[in-house]
């Protein structure tokens, strides 16, 4: 009895009482033929084909019979492919792997056929009808319980739960989510438009530099903040704005300045007063005890005078006309006015005194040196304390 070859993968069914001596070898290249059928196989197209078929030979190795077949070559139109023999049924992978942004067409008879797009991958059912023998695309109706994807899921329709994934995505503008819903975290440099997790949002706010390591800041409380020193080195010390580079200065501690019962310190304010200070009315006592020295007016320095004197007339009446004396009259006669009126200076011999009390009268203090005498003041500024903390 002759060999046969209809089985679906077209191994050799040895015939009763065929292959003897040899029927060893036609089992084993049976048993390889199974294993290229559970492999990938190659086939390429003639250049620019618009036809092409692949036949699944008899009893031998062929790229046709792989559960994963790609197909390549260049293609300048689509190209339709018929898988030969038309009574095979099986499951097939087929790839179109040509290039030139061509279609292929997977037939088997004068049935139903399959496009598969460039660079695309389909499963496909020969159903082995004879003449009239279909392609159907074994997916295009799938039922799956769980399905765990990585990567790009493509499908025309898909139902989940009886619902078509259609109508879930017009819902997807406003999603409403209950439970803990889970998704993605992406790294902390992402910027899109991807959701923001919890983890991530926990990250980035951790590793925020909203202020640069070493930012010194003022804080109203005792304790630096959490990633933030406190710093020591200023105590009991004022602020003091400047447009210039900072520093430190001064000597005399706040609460020694400004505390309660501070000291103002008396001494002598150099200078002019830019404008007159007024005095308060009151009474001024003045002591004065002493002697001024001495001095001796020069003509020049009395005051300007004459003197008047009496010319006497002399005995039996004889008249002296240069003296203007008439006979024995007497004459009242006067000096020429001497002295200059000038001004004259005493030295201070001993004198010595004080003035104390108030003025008499209220008016202006002319400018001058002001003395300032020691005295105590209560100043007791009100204050916050607040601390100096650097960024860790």
């Amino acid at each position: 009895m002759a060999s046969t070859f209809v089985n679906n993968l077209r191994l050799t069914e040895l015939g009763t009482g065929d292959g003897s001596g040899t029927w060893g070898n036609t089992t084993n290249t049976n048993l390889e033929l199974i294993g290229e059928a559970l492999g990938f196989g190659t086939e390429a197209i003639t250049t620019n084909a618009d036809t092409h078929t692949t036949t699944v030979a008899d009893g031998s190795s062929d790229a046709g019979r792989a559960m994963y077949l790609k197909y390549t070559g260049t293609l300048d139109s689509a190209c339709t492919i018929t898988i030969a023999p038309n009574t095979m049924k099986r499951m097939q992978y087929i790839e179109n792997g040509t290039s030139g942004s061509q279609n292929i067409i997977i037939s088997q008879g004068s049935g139903a056929n399959i496009t598969i797009t460039p660079g695309d991958t389909k499963a496909v059912y020969l159903d082995g009808a004879g003449s009239g023998a279909a392609v159907v695309d074994a997916f295009a109706s799938l039922s799956v319980v769980d399905l765990d994807v990585d990567g790009t899921l493509e499908a025309d329709a898909i139902t989940i739960n009886g619902t078509a994934i259609g109508s879930i995505y017009s819902t997807l503008a406003n999603p409403t989510f209950t439970g803990a819903p889970l998704a993605p975290t992406a790294g902390v440099s992402v910027n899109n438009t991807q959701i923001a997790t919890t983890a991530y949002v926990t990250t980035a706010i951790g590793n925020a530099d909203a202020f640069p390591q070493g930012t010194s800041m003022l804080f109203q409380q005792t304790s630096a903040p959490t990633g933030w020193t406190k710093q020591t080195t200023h105590n009991d010390k004022s602020l003091r704005l400047t447009s210039g580079t900072v520093g430190t200065g001064g000597s005399v501690a706040f609460s020694t300045a400004l505390g309660s019962g501070a000291t103002v310190a008396g001494g002598s304010v150099s200078g002019n007063p830019t404008t007159n200070i007024a005095a308060t009315a009151g009474n001024l006592a003045v002591s004065m005890s002493g002697s001024i020295g001495n001095t001796t007016l020069s003509i020049n320095q009395i005051p300007s005078h004459s003197h008047t004197f009496i010319n006497a007339a002399p005995a039996g009446g004889v008249t002296n006309n240069a003296n203007g004396r008439v006979g024995g009259t007497n004459v009242n006669q006067g000096t020429n006015n001497a002295g200059g009126s000038g001004a004259h200076n005493h030295n201070n011999g001993n004198l010595a005194g004080s003035i104390s009390g108030n003025p008499g009268t209220s008016g202006n203090i002319t400018a001058g040196n002001l003395a300032v005498g020691a005295s105590t003041a209560a100043i007791n500024v009100n204050y916050v304390d607040f601390i100096i903390a650097n960024k860790d």
